[in-house]
């Protein structure tokens, strides 16, 4: 009969053992529990995380600044109103810290290097919500126009701001406020921001082939004439690139007549959260999984 030895285990790996079955004991105990609940709701825990959360984005970002970024992002800044119901607040709340979360994407577009940003703040379809709805957007909107004016960032970053849509179904006050802000921007360069206001992309794409066929009708322009740069001449985002991702938060995945001729090679990302919650690293994950993508354009 022959004997077999067991090899004893190293100190090491009985240390570890013991160390885990402390920590599950820990866990499961009630005085566990309290210490912890009180160390998540202390000031030093908030500190440390946020601490830790500015460190990873850190990296991340200079990971992502490694490779080229897109010229241009267009987002469709979804999940408002559920952001609110969840916390149990109201739409229009929910809509003021969407307001807040652009501004923020928009910092970061500039850390980036990001030449072109287009948000999808308000849709011709958007019209078909309550009056009280409608009204706070309306308010926010023609706010954070009137803000743009003498906001600093917008000066000093050189940040040309157009505003896309049909324009004349918005209040007055809001299209002259536009185009105040379109007036006084009209000569920057470096930065193209871009807000979709009263806009639906099948009312672009018919009021363009309106104004070509007018211009054909008046021998401005001849049917040979009419090319897919032609096409792109006529719509609301003459002279601008078309977008080179399209992100889109709350979890949602369809385009909600945005863009529609635009995106035609655009690269969709759809993110779980909504757009009030959109951290930076979320934005900085949109972005590196657009470079680690191979575009194609159809071949």
């Amino acid at each position: 009969m022959s004997i077999v030895k067991t090899k004893k285990p190293p100190l090491r790996t009985l240390a570890e053992k013991k160390i885990n079955e402390l920590e599950k004991y820990a866990i499961d105990s009630n005085i566990a529990r309290k210490m912890g609940a009180t160390l998540f709701q202390s000031s030093l825990y908030r500190h440390l995380s946020k601490k830790l959360r500015e460190f990873r984005d850190y990296k991340l970002k200079e990971e992502v600044l490694q490779h080229p970024v897109p010229k241009h992002v267009a987002i469709i800044m979804d999940g408002n109103r559920r952001f609110a119901q969840n916390l149990a607040l109201s739409p229009e709340v929910g809509h003021i810290f969407g307001k807040e979360k652009l501004e923020d994407v928009l910092e970061w577009c500039f850390e980036l290097k990001i030449e072109v940003l287009t948000v999808y703040a308000f849709s011709t379809e958007n019209f078909s919500r309550s009056t009280k709805e409608i009204q706070t957007l309306m308010t926010l909107c023609k706010e954070e126009l009137d803000k743009a004016k003498n906001d600093s960032r917008i000066h000093k970053n050189n940040v040309r701001i157009r505003i896309l849509g049909h324009l004349e179904t918005l209040p007055r006050d809001i299209q002259q406020s536009a185009q105040e802000i379109m007036d006084l921007t009209k000569d920057y360069t470096k930065y193209s921001f871009n807000i979709a206001l009263a806009y639906g992309g099948r009312e672009e794409i018919l009021h363009a082939i309106q104004r070509i066929a007018n211009d054909v009708k008046e021998n401005r322009l001849t049917i040979q004439d009419i090319s897919e740069s032609t096409m792109s001449s006529y719509l609301y985002t003459n002279g601008l690139p078309d977008p080179d991702l399209i992100l889109r938060t709350s979890g949602e995945e369809r385009i909600s007549n945005f863009l529609l001729w635009q995106l035609a090679y655009s690269e969709l990302y759809f993110s779980d959260v909504y757009w009030p919650a959109l951290q930076k690293r979320d934005f900085l994950k949109a972005i590196q999984t657009y470079q680690n993508r191979r575009r194609r354009f159809g071949t």
